[in-house]
């Protein structure tokens, strides 16, 4: 029962919004089949199937709200949750920042759904572990991965007309490798809608090839340096910064858009002019649902253009107090770049360090939007065009804001998987001055 159909997703949301005595009722229905395998020290651990489907109200008298959750769906079952729901709602103290349900909307479907990834098998999860476990074996070395696939829907309506469904599919990858003495690490992550431009056999040759170079790692003083930074190590940094592009936020001096004296930087130059980054559903490489998680209708939306701000988003309570139209929570982030790849970005570097990715990032400071964090799985020291040896990893104290203020140049953007982030995002490799490192770690 894990994929409903338009149909009998709508049929049960229908019974939920009939059943309701509140003053407004609001229902989502979500299921998923997720397919996963898991291998360490080059054997496969685990693997299954999970199914999972899942019903949640949420009910209001006046400003009283109450939700319930369930995952029965015979009539009987409906009432309870709907009952529970209000019950709730009465014993609720006010919401003083209550927004109403929304209206009627129009959605523009996307093209989230493969039919290719949503027909994955337990022989493909098992190819593709042994894809990447062969290779590494026969070379002596150690891997370590996760493939999961998803096939999932989500319906939702409320009882003001509003209705919307749509199916979705994607899969996520990754895989670390180890020399066997433990002292290289190589890492490769692929999050896809469409599996059918996922290769394991041949992406396991990135994280083999870092494994190998990384063994050995020589020390380096830290301060500032050119860095280059592959995609999946810049993502988790921007990503991170996109939290604060609320106007709420700005507006009430809790944010790197804030100005002093009040305000925002809606409209000013806060960045390099080649950074240009957007927010579209509908993207090829990344679609995401039309849709946000209040049923708001996603659009395309720059968010930042050559560098100047140009939008912030207002929920649908600041939109009304500031008398603005409420924007959807963006599902995707996609940055401008250039044509060239990590390898030829390394080919123009004088002097640098490469850096695979960033993890355990941490804020220090938001109004500066200063994170902490600390390289991993194959940072490197470049000389003359050329990886010359490999590097102790360091841990950084940057800004994001800092450092899209110090491009040297930006490569070709890629789709990378999300780690921390919730979004899907295209982002570029990008080479940039004076990247701040503070101090070592033995960890590799």
């Amino acid at each position: 029962m894990s994929i409903l159909t338009e149909q009998q997703a709508k049929a049960i949301l229908d019974k939920v919004i009939a059943l309701c005595k509140a003053d407004e009722c609001s229902a989502q229905l979500t299921g998923s089949t997720r397919g996963n395998i898991r291998f360490a020290l080059n054997n496969v651990s685990t693997s299954g199937i999970v199914d999972d489907t899942e019903l949640g109200v949420q009910v209001a008298f006046g400003k009283r709200v109450g939700t319930a959750t369930i995952n029965e769906f015979d009539d009987a079952a409906l009432e309870r949750v709907v009952r529970r729901a209000e019950d709730l709602a009465r014993l609720a103290p006010e919401n003083p920042e209550f927004m109403p349900a929304i209206g009627k909307q129009a959605y523009k479907p996307t093209n989230t759904h493969n039919a290719a990834t949503a027909a994955i098998t337990p022989e493909f999860r098992a190819k593709v572990a042994a894809d990447s476990i062969g290779p590494c074996k026969a070379e002596n070395l150690v891997a370590a991965g996760f493939l999961e696939d998803n096939e999932s829907f989500v319906a939702f309506a409320n009882s003001n007309g509003n209705f919307g469904y749509q199916t979705s599919t994607g899969m996520d990858y990754t895989c670390t490798v180890r020399t066997a003495d433990g002292s290289g690490s190589g890492w490769v992550g692929r999050n896809l809608t469409d599996v059918t431009r996922f290769d394991a056999s041949r992406d396991i040759r990135t994280a083999i090839r870092k494994a190998k170079d990384s063994s050995d790692a020589k020390a380096l003083e830290p301060g500032k340096y050119t860095v280059i930074l592959e995609p999946h190590a810049a993502a988790g940094l921007i990503s991170f910064m996109m939290f604060f592009f609320d106007a709420r936020q700005a507006d009430e001096g809790r944010s790197f858009l804030s100005k002093k004296g009040g305000g925002n930087k809606l409209g000013e130059q806060v960045y390099d002019p080649r950074v240009s980054l957007w927010a579209d559903p509908a993207d090829p490489d990344v679609p995401v649902l039309p849709w946000d998680d209040e049923g708001l209708p996603r659009k395309r939306m720059p968010i930042i253009d050559k560098g100047k701000v140009v939008a912030l988003r207002y929920s649908r309570y600041w939109a009304k107090e500031k008398g603005k139209e409420a924007d959807a929570t963006p599902g995707n982030l996609i940055m401008s770049g250039g044509d060239k790849s990590t390898a030829d970005l390394v080919r123009g570097t004088e002097k640098g360090i490469l850096v695979t990715r960033t993890w355990y990032i941490r804020m220090v400071d938001p109004q500066t939007v200063l994170l902490t964090g600390l390289t991993r799985d194959g940072t490197f020291y470049i000389e003359n065009g050329q990886i010359k040896y490999p590097l102790k990893n360091f841990r950084f104290n940057e800004s994001p804001v800092i450092m899209l203020n110090n491009i040297d140049e930006l490569g070709k953007p890629v789709r990378v998987s999300g780690d921390e982030s919730p979004f899907a995002m295209m982002i570029p490799p990008m080479r940039l001055r004076d990247f701040t490192f503070t101090s070592l770690s033995d960890a590799v």
